[in-house]
């Protein structure tokens, strides 16, 4: 009987997760890819018991779908946010594993590279002016 009652058990935690998958469904953007949508949802689905409405309301469901796409955005697209809330979305996905991440050059990075290059132009140009004066 014990086996019985595992395998009861475990077609019911694979129904609940169907049923979680399924309701995490509904909130897929139409232009996320599949990975994308895959590191979302997980976020999604790991955080929902945080983040049910009660039954009042209350919009925490849409605190978290918020959140996930904070994360997301921030993953994929590079987008950049205020330092606390990025930290919070970072501390959240802590442990979610996802694969071949574009990677991105900050505004500041390139206005540094600029302003380097800009630099040793005008280093160049002083130093052939020197030449020419001599």
């Amino acid at each position: 009987m014990v086996g019985g009652e595992a395998a009861a058990a475990v077609e019911e935690l694979i129904s609940g997760v169907r049923r979680a998958t399924d309701f995490a469904e509904q909130f897929r953007s139409y232009s996320e890819s599949e990975k994308q949508w895959k590191a979302r949802m997980e976020f999604i689905l790991r955080h929902l018991p945080d983040y049910r409405d009660p039954p009042d309301g209350g919009g925490r469901l849409d605190q978290l779908l918020s959140l996930s796409m904070v994360w997301a955005n921030h993953l994929f697209l590079g987008c950049s946010y205020n330092k606390d809330l990025l930290d919070k979305v970072m501390e959240m996905a802590d442990g979610i594993e996802v694969e071949d991440l574009p990677q991105f050059t900050t505004r500041s990075e390139l206005m540094k590279k600029v302003n380097r290059r800009h630099h040793q132009t005008c280093l160049a140009s002083d130093l052939l002016m020197e030449m020419w004066m001599v």
